[in-house]
């Protein structure tokens, strides 16, 4: 939780940093375009990779496959858009640089690596049928 709170307050404080850093070198105007360029670019890209993702996906499901690294493929696209909707340099470089297939695949297998995942488990990883325990009471 602190990392999170940290984050909240460092990156605006960056952004607003390199943004004054770049403003300075090049223009308030080419600045804020610039910032206007990369967005509209990285969704245009962003966009472009998730349909190619979708037509991914249908094609497994329709063999009968679970397309579950291509879901954390769109999760990580999913950032990707985010980063670049926010305003500011330092969150279009981390959102254009999940925007390389390369790059995505290995945090995927990285991700997949660290959190391993049995099907079939339930959450606890307890084996057999999940229970749940209660009492009821049947009223006429």
């Amino acid at each position: 939780m602190p990392f999170l709170l940290l984050s909240i307050i460092a990156i605006p404080i960056l952004e607003i940093y390199v943004m004054i850093r770049v403003g300075s070198e090049i223009g308030a105007f080419p600045t804020i375009a610039l910032t206007i360029l990369t967005a509209m670019v990285g969704i245009w890209l962003v966009r472009l990779q998730g349909f190619g993702l979708l037509v991914r996906v249908r094609e497994m499901t329709d063999r009968g496959e679970v397309p579950a690294l291509e879901v954390l493929d769109g999760a990580l696209l999913l950032i990707a858009g985010l980063f670049l909707l926010l305003p500011g340099f330092l969150t279009d470089t981390v959102g254009f640089l999940l925007l390389v297939p390369p790059l995505r695949h290995w945090i995927v297998g990285r991700y997949v690596r660290v959190v391993p995942v049995r099907p079939g488990t339930p959450p606890g990883g307890a084996e057999g049928p999940r229970v749940i325990e209660g009492d009821y009471r049947r009223e006429d």
